[in-house]
């Protein structure tokens, strides 16, 4: 067993696996997820704010001193859509750089929709027959192992275009589900027969639906959602207030504000494949890199 270090630098969490990889698998070391809103407030003006970058540096400062004393044999950052799209982009990986040790890869949609289906998929059965949804902050990856789509729009860009109130107005939650269908639906999405839905929206709906009193990645995992349960669960979303969906059990209170977002995203995203429910799994890009840097590939 050879020991690896992922860290996953998205629009709304930052993240860290430290996973041990052989011949007979992989197995988790250490698994840890941030709210860090990098890409908070970005939607309009194009920059990562001096906050945002504030806080997803001192995460990373933290996770470099754990990979530091894991003993891994290598190790990768990638940074997602919000990084990709920012005009001062270079001013956060400099100061990403100095807090992590190492300088993080900033990935293109393509490789991101790869490493996310091949971690979601390593651990499912027949990945032949399965399409993985990642919703991510910014972006959301639709790919099959034929290849797959970044579409531009995820949680928190979803909700800064057009769910300003809490609750949520329904010309504007109209108008949500509206730019996440015509988002979706020029993509070429493939169908396939089985759905996997992987990162934090994911595992957090899989939690509110199940009424778990805190969030537990073993207890979703593999749960399902069908459209008619994400339907439900964006009708009872755009009805509460933010304080309200804060003291939901499951539901990390940084992740309240944009939960409404990804819940559109993803009942858009079953809607567009076609399909009547979906697997929800914790395994993800996250993953993906480990098993790259595994077969000596970044």
């Amino acid at each position: 067993m050879r020991r690896f270090a992922a860290v996953d630098i998205g629009t709304n969490s930052t993240r860290l696996l430290i996973a041990d990889v052989g011949r007979d698998g992989m197995a988790d070391a250490e698994r840890i997820e941030k709210v860090t809103g990098l890409g908070r407030d970005s939607t309009r003006s194009g920059r990562l704010t001096p906050e945002g970058i504030g806080r997803t540096v001192r995460v990373l400062a933290g996770y470099g001193r754990r990979i530091g004393s894991a003993g891994v044999t290598a190790s990768r950052a990638v940074a997602t859509a919000a990084t990709r799209d920012a005009v001062n982009r270079e001013e956060f990986l400099a100061a990403a750089r100095q807090a992590l040790g190492f300088r993080p890869d900033v990935i293109d949609g393509e490789e991101e929709a790869d490493l996310c289906f091949r971690g979601a998929t390593a651990r499912h059965g027949d990945p032949g027959r399965m399409v993985v949804v990642d919703i991510g902050g910014g972006s959301t990856e639709i790919v099959t192992d034929q290849g797959g789509v970044s579409v531009n729009i995820g949680s928190i860009r979803i909700t800064e275009r057009c769910l300003p109130t809490h609750p949520a107005a329904p010309e504007h939650l109209a108008a949500a589900r509206r730019t996440a269908s015509e988002a979706m639906q020029p993509a070429g999405l493939t169908r396939r027969p089985e759905a996997l839905g992987t990162a934090g929206t994911w595992t957090t709906l899989a939690a509110i639906h199940q009424r778990l009193d805190r969030f537990d990645p073993a207890s979703v995992e593999g749960a399902c959602l069908s459209l008619t349960d994400l339907e439900g669960m964006v009708s009872r979303l755009g009805g509460l207030t933010l304080a309200q969906k804060r003291a939901i059990p499951g539901l990390d209170p940084l992740r309240a504000p944009v939960i409404l977002g990804g819940a559109v995203v993803a009942e858009t995203a079953l809607r567009t494949l076609g399909l009547e429910r979906i697997a929800v799994t914790g395994y993800d890009i996250l993953d993906g890199v480990c098993l790259a840097l595994a077969e000596g590939r970044r």
